[in-house]
């Protein structure tokens, strides 16, 4: 048995990118079947655009017209228009094609080797079914990173710092691409083009409103956002990181989360000390698995559709080493994809998914042990591919 899953797995139909991209194309036309039941976050993704048009507010209530609130930046307007222009069947289908294919695209253009790509995009679709099933922008925001850092590797230091900018206008998680900044050889081109794109993106919304408009919804969209951290601290649906998992299994309320995340970024931020390894692309690519990780676990708006995110990061963390993962690798990956992918998963009895992994945000859980195994290795394992060490020998 075991010989013919290994002879099943090793089929190349299963490698074929063209395969590959009609899978997740389908995942696409399977997350419109939230069409008229639940595409709440489409119709707030609409309103971004027309409210833009109308001048009216970014961040109020509109409950005419969808619940909750937009969360979004003034930039988003830009990007939702073409979507928003459309009739809603047309524009929700293809907004979930643009998401899938987008990410899609980033990791096939990433330089991820075949394998890896190959392993990402088998690894990650339920993952990916879940956040399209919510239409939600994190699976562009998984892209925008990727590709920071992976244009910064190629020295297009220019497109690095527009998906840097374009990530922190939208949603702000696109900042942590800052991260991979010691690893660029431009350095001062990176900065000049920061400043470039920061200038250009932000007025760019002026286009379709004006430029007083555009600079109070600015000033909106932060008292927004801190609200937004303050309610995120308990909310069910949200905060399910490593702050949320802490926060809701000790039953503690009364604390600051900085007690988790000012620990965590020193974590963080300790590999960056190694300047030797940085000459190794496997050590680079594990940084950027930690950056994956660390937007999600330290984060209290991290959400279910967010893990897409999430996921990305350990596959290439699994992938990226170049010596063998043993056997509990193996197994911790196992428990990822069953727990942190397939935690919000109809499949996953009712009171098992609701009264466990989402009431004490246990899905947070198997990628916090994975992502402090990965600072454990980034700070102390040699990244040399084994090949050059063998050379040495």
């Amino acid at each position: 048995m075991k010989e013919r899953i290994k002879q099943f797995l090793t089929l190349p139909f299963l490698s074929d990118r063209r395969v590959l991209l009609g899978i997740w194309t389908l995942l696409s036309l399977v997350g419109m079947l939230k069409l008229h039941r639940s595409h709440n976050n489409f119709l707030i993704f609409k309103g971004v655009y027309w409210h833009t048009v109308n001048g009216t507010s970014l961040y109020a209530a509109y409950p005419s017209e969808y619940s909750d609130v937009n969360h979004y930046g003034p930039l988003f307007s830009l990007i939702i228009a073409p979507f928003a222009l459309l009739p809603e069947w047309a524009g929700m289908l293809l907004w979930l094609l643009f998401l899938s294919g987008w990410l899609f695209a980033a990791i096939y253009w990433s330089g991820l080797r075949k394998s890896q790509q190959v392993y990402i995009y088998w690894f990650c679709g339920f993952t990916l079914l879940t956040a399209l099933f919510m239409q939600q922008f994190n699976i562009a925001i998984a892209a925008i990173i990727l590709s920071s850092f992976f244009l910064i590797e190629k020295e297009h230091e220019g497109w690095a710092a527009f998906f840097i900018v374009l990530g922190t206008l939208v949603k702000l998680y696109g900042i942590v691409g800052l991260a991979f900044f010691f690893f660029s050889r431009h350095k001062l081109r990176l900065i000049l083009w920061l400043t470039v794109w920061s200038v250009i993106l932000f007025l760019a919304p002026m286009a379709i409103s004006s430029p007083d408009y555009i600079i109070g919804q600015y000033h909106e969209w932060f008292t927004c956002l801190v609200e937004k951290n303050t309610h995120n601290l308990n909310s069910f649906a949200q905060n399910i990181s490593l702050l949320g998992l802490v926060r809701r299994t000790t039953g503690h309320a009364d604390y600051s989360d900085l007690w988790l995340i000012i620990p965590g970024m020193v974590l963080f931020a300790l590999p960056y000390l190694r300047f030797s390894q940085y000459k190794n692309l496997a050590f680079r690519e594990t940084i950027l698995a930690s950056v994956l990780l660390f937007v999600i676990l330290f984060s209290t708006g991290s959400e279910a559709s967010g893990y897409v995110i999430a996921l990305l990061g350990v596959c290439i963390w699994y992938t990226a080493a170049p010596w063998k993962r043993g056997k509990w690798a193996i197994a911790l990956m196992v428990f990822v994809f069953i727990l942190s992918g397939m935690g919000n998963c109809d499949l996953i009895p009712k009171t098992i998914r609701h009264d466990y992994i989402q009431t004490y945000a246990l899905r947070a859980l198997p990628i916090s042990i994975v992502w402090l195994w990965l600072c454990y290795e980034l700070c102390t394992k040699d990244y040399t591919p084994i090949e050059k060490v063998n050379a040495h020998e």
